[in-house]
């Protein structure tokens, strides 16, 4: 598979995520860190840091998805569910989010472990999706990892507007036949609206998990068991 195929590469990451600019990110994160806890908004505070540093695009952002106040880390760290919790319940899943992130990490692109203890990615789909190689593995894992917790249903929450959402939800649908857990898909226009209103809440999505009830970290547990190489840029 070239790297242009691969879900998530980016054709400088040799680079920009070297030992070398890891030291400068790392640097650069910690001027960030002290702006947002002092109320700078982190994107803002992102563009200052990142001009003064001469980092790229993808630097920058890889800064803003791992970075998180002290606030926020205490509000995720206190709403975040144990594999425990999760028997005999019904979990929520940011399909995209969760889906997209997973076939990255079986792409061995680059992952971001980030502050608030999830995983994430630098794609940049844009409402463009397509099924590739991995997602009937990345949709496995998951299955097989509720089914580990003794999870009594889970409900898929698609987005109508990112194209291809009706194939991946045939494809979900054919994997779960055999599956002993009730399954729910939904093809929404405002996923994020819904699953922050919901609990037990699969997702890395910043904004849902502020303002979900409760979540689990499924993808770092997933990226844990299959030992993926995670980048810390902070």
């Amino acid at each position: 598979m070239t790297n242009q195929l691969k879900r998530g590469g980016g054709v400088n990451d040799g680079r920009d995520f070297s030992a070398d600019s890891l030291m400068q990110l790392k640097k650069a994160a910690a001027h960030i860190r002290y702006l947002i806890n002092e109320g700078y908004d982190i994107k803002s505070a992102s563009v200052f840091v990142g001009n003064h540093f001469l980092l790229s695009e993808r630097q920058r952002l890889a800064l803003v998805r791992s970075i998180s106040t002290d606030e926020q880390l205490l509000l995720r760290g206190n709403k975040e569910c144990a594999a425990e919790a999760l028997c005999g319940e019904t979990v929520h899943i940011d399909g995209f989010n969760t889906i997209i992130t997973l076939e990255i990490a079986l792409c061995h692109s680059l992952l971001l472990e980030c502050m608030d203890g999830t995983v994430r990615d630098l794609a940049g789909l844009r409402g463009t999706y397509r099924l590739i190689d991995k997602t009937k593995e990345a949709v496995g894992m998951i299955a097989d990892t509720l089914e580990k917790f003794h999870v009594k249903k889970a409900v898929f929450y698609l987005d109508a507007p990112v194209s291809n959402s009706g194939r991946l939800k045939s494809l979900i649908a054919s994997m779960w036949e055999r599956r002993n857990m009730e399954l729910d898909i939904q093809v929404i226009p405002d996923v994020d609206k819904i699953l922050q209103e919901k609990s037990c809440v699969i997702t890395a999505d910043a904004i849902i998990l502020d303002k979900c009830k409760s979540w689990f970290n499924l993808v770092s547990h997933c990226a844990g068991r299959m030992g993926a190489d995670l980048v810390r840029v902070w």
